[in-house]
């Protein structure tokens, strides 16, 4: 039977695996019903995720792993040149257009940014 996710917090919801609602008794085309009355008193869905996951309007985000661990992570700030704007390797300045860039490889000393 084509049940909605609204159906469950609806008045004329019926409870019932062989009947949707009295108005609807096999359910609604589409994904909106036009006779959707919230019942107050029902018990809200709850929404289950997995630990590194989470819900962002309603649907279920998967978080990347990171390979990376928290201190790692802080090390990065003190030598990347993302954030210093300065090769690790030979300490040649980038442009200061260095936030745009996608790649952080030296063009003077040949260093390679392996970190993405």
């Amino acid at each position: 039977m084509p049940k909605i996710p609204q159906c469950d917090r609806c008045l004329l919801y019926s409870h019932n695996p062989y009947l949707v609602c009295a108005v609807h008794p096999d359910g609604v085309d589409g994904d909106k019903c036009l006779d959707f009355r919230e019942d107050l008193n029902a018990e809200p869905v709850e929404l289950w995720q997995p630990e590194g996951a989470s819900y962002y309007n309603g649907e279920l985000i998967l978080q990347p792993r990171q390979r990376w661990t928290a201190e790692q992570q802080l090390e990065l700030l003190d030598w990347h040149p993302m954030f210093t704007g300065k090769c690790p390797q030979c300490g040649a300045e980038y442009e200061r257009d260095y936030t745009a860039r996608v790649h952080w490889d030296c063009p003077d000393c040949g260093w390679m940014d392996d970190s993405v």
